[in-house]
């Protein structure tokens, strides 16, 4: 989380448990029936304003729902249905109060037990860091490399095309692909082959200018050079020219594609697109799109590189 989001997490805490700047924690309300403290999403803003100088409008208070409480309620401390069981999970009038399996938590804070209630609390509920880096790993996408070896990408669309280069497009157009690089969002350099880059005349190796996957053509002695491309980044004049410049001393000549995953995200960007460069779509996965030349697929030694 931002340094901001774990303010409004806080504050949500705060605003459910009815502690005012100056209450001590000890005072902490906690939910025990109808009669209890419980607040809406728009009056968690209220308090907030009030008493923690915050300014913030009423019509934010989704995001109170969706970003700030939701850490809480599915960390055990916070209701999400004090009061008004039956309200939608999207309505205004959802009310939360503070759970009371979370008294202890709040209201013993900073007292000598603590730790041995806050170890408890986490020991009966489960560490929700612990469960959500769970699910993270659990979301992850599983992708085999052409000599077999797994790697796990972190989850999103970008990374659902790295993995569709890898498993299909490597494998009809470039097969026997050697992989010297995979970048990911996470881990930077998942794969990264440095001294066999080295070998072939790479010497950038920054992680911002390396395409998202760089293999080597063993049959033909190429490399290729794709870049997945989702939100951000084709093979556009410009990046061409940068590649060409960064790999000028390269042994082996290069290829450069622009991975799409549909022929919709495509023409968002078909504009951007460089002259002697392929193109490939994720989901007609057995054809090429070519941009000029005078040749369906292979590299072009005879640009001038200053």
């Amino acid at each position: 989380m931002t340094a901001r989001r774990k303010k409004r997490v806080a504050m949500s805490l705060l605003a459910i448990a009815n502690l005012t700047p100056k209450k001590p924690w000890s005072e902490a309300e906690i939910w025990s029936g109808k009669e209890s403290h419980i607040l809406t999403t728009r009056q968690i803003i209220r308090f907030w304003n009030e008493h923690y100088g915050e300014k913030l409008s009423s019509g934010s208070y989704d995001d109170v729902r969706r970003k700030d409480l939701i850490y809480l309620v599915e960390a055990g401390i916070a209701l999400r249905s004090a009061g008004n069981p039956d309200a939608s999970t999207n309505s205004p009038m959802r009310a939360y109060a503070i759970s009371p399996d979370a008294a202890g938590l709040l209201r013993q804070f900073g007292e000598s037990g603590w730790p041995e209630i806050a170890a408890r609390f986490i020991d009966e509920k489960g560490s929700l860091k612990r469960r959500m880096e769970r699910d993270r790993q659990k979301a992850k996408v599983s992708v085999v490399q052409p000599n077999g070896e797994i790697v796990m990408l972190a989850p999103g669309i970008h990374n659902e095309i790295q993995k569709a280069i890898i498993e299909e497009f490597l494998p009809r157009f470039v097969p026997g692909a050697e992989i010297l690089y995979v970048g990911d969002a996470i881990n930077k350099s998942l794969v990264l082959k440095k001294e066999r880059l080295e070998e072939l005349g790479f010497f950038e190796l920054a992680h911002d200018a390396l395409p998202d996957v760089v293999a080597y053509d063993r049959n033909r002695s190429w490399i290729i050079l794709v870049e997945a491309v989702y939100s951000s980044n084709p093979i556009s004049p410009l990046r061409h020219l940068m590649l060409e410049r960064m790999t000028k001393n390269c042994t082996a000549p290069r290829v450069y594609v622009s991975a799409f995953k549909d022929r919709k995200s495509l023409r968002e960007w078909l504009l951007e697109i460089s002259w002697e460069t392929e193109v490939w779509l994720a989901d007609t996965p057995e054809h090429l799109i070519h941009f000029n030349g005078d040749r369906f697929l292979g590299p072009y030694n005879d640009r001038d590189i200053q």
